[in-house]
């Protein structure tokens, strides 16, 4: 996990893809349906840096066996103040494979969801191109 959290803080997007696991489903906290997969994942991962200004993580809760984690975040979009939730869980080979995203207050959510949808029609060409 440690790596993980490394990566992102780092902004280094090939150390966050590296954690991965092939079959990791990414929830995202503004769309109903899942995304499965490493690349739809890395994709997301790409463009929410570009979306999050001022991102840090501010706390982290583990669970006893290590498989689970919660990173606590603060971050902008645009002007709105927000704060979420990587909820994590980890595979047999100790990589993500379940990676679900919460966030507050609703304007945060509503700035989110409009920032990342201006940008989804790329992301969606990008996952046709494979």
């Amino acid at each position: 996990m440690e790596a993980f959290r490394q990566a992102v803080e780092n902004r280094d997007l090939q150390g966050m893809i590296d954690c991965l696991a092939p079959d990791v489903v990414f929830t995202s906290p503004v769309a109903f349906s899942s995304y499965p997969g490493k690349l739809a994942t890395s994709l997301i991962l790409e463009t929410v840096m570009g979306v999050f200004t001022d991102f840090r993580y501010v706390r982290q809760i583990d669970s006893e066996d290590g498989r689970d984690h919660a990173l606590i975040f603060e971050a902008k979009v645009g002007d709105r103040q927000l704060t979420g939730c990587d909820f994590l869980r980890l595979d047999d080979q100790g990589l993500i494979s379940e990676f679900m995203v919460m966030v507050r207050p609703l304007s945060g959510a509503n700035a989110l969801a409009a920032a990342m949808g201006e940008r989804w029609a790329e992301i969606q060409a990008r996952l046709a191109e494979g």
